[in-house]
């Protein structure tokens, strides 16, 4: 890794490694470190990606080890000294949607159409992210960031922005995908799967609300970010998913009739992709 300061800063990425291997996840380990100059030498993982061995015919033998993942995650992983995921970081994160997405790559919707209505709504989704249990939370958790190493054991990277925040965010952020939509009963099964593993005392419908909502929260992100990507910083390929991700948003905002104003808005013309 060369990630020299000032610009860059390879020190969270240690703190969190150390932290993942502690609990004996496969994070790389770090063989040498020169934070002054922002140099790691760190394990190859390897090149397999989740990307490319996850499919509808793999999903029921890799999964398990994931959700076993999320489980260490919620219940083991050293929180102490992290950066907690913010009411502000929560709405930072959504408003890139009406800033990027409506403001750059839908640019004729009048942004009255959304004043008051996006506020409540933003409003609504982090009171819900905040009550939840609160545990150590990758914050990219998904198949272009795990890997099956040599050693068949899941390889973890990305890490270095971890936080601690809501219990369902890496697992919404691993079945709303960017490559593979799942189906809808198959997303509530896993919803279900991962209360009963990670043993929680929450109602199954407050459950499946916390993980929708939290999708929603980070789906209108991942929109509004691929939007800057493009617009901001001239990098091709990601308008392209933005229909999916889209889709994730409109398709659970169906399940919610309290946030049918949200939707009737995101259903116009001028606003979908």
């Amino acid at each position: 890794m060369d990630a020299p300061p000032p610009g860059e800063n390879v020190e969270p990425f240690v703190d969190v490694a150390r932290r993942l291997r502690a609990e004996g996840l496969h994070a790389p380990e770090i063989l040498l470190a020169d934070p002054p100059n922002g140099f790691l030498l760190l394990e190859d993982l390897g090149d397999e990606l989740y990307r490319g061995i996850l499919n509808e015919n793999t999903v029921s033998s890799l999964f398990p080890g994931l959700f076993d993942l999320l489980n260490h995650f919620a219940l083991s992983i050293d929180t102490t000294g992290l950066h907690e995921f913010s009411d502000k970081n929560l709405l930072m994160d959504m408003n890139l949607f009406p800033e990027w997405y409506l403001g750059y790559h839908r640019n004729s919707v009048p942004t009255e159409m959304l004043e008051g209505t996006w506020d409540r709504f933003c409003a609504e989704i982090i009171t819900s992210a905040l009550e939840q249990p609160q545990c150590f939370v990758h914050r990219d958790f998904h198949s272009c960031n795990l890997l099956r190493t040599a050693s068949n054991s899941i390889g973890i990277i990305d890490f270095q922005d971890a936080v601690k925040g809501p219990v369902t965010y890496d697992f919404i952020s691993l079945i709303w995908d960017r490559y593979i939509t799942w189906p809808r009963p198959q997303i509530e099964n896993w919803m279900e799967q991962i209360r009963l593993n990670i043993g929680l005392d929450i109602e199954p419908m407050q459950w499946r609300r916390y993980c929708d909502l939290m999708g929603l929260q980070r789906n209108f992100k991942v929109v509004g970010i691929f939007a800057r990507l493009f617009y901001r910083d001239g990098k091709g390929g990601y308008i392209e998913m933005i229909p999916r991700f889209y889709d994730y948003i409109t398709s659970t905002l169906r399940l919610y009739p309290e946030f049918s104003e949200v939707l009737d808005i995101l259903e116009t013309p001028q606003c979908a992709p």
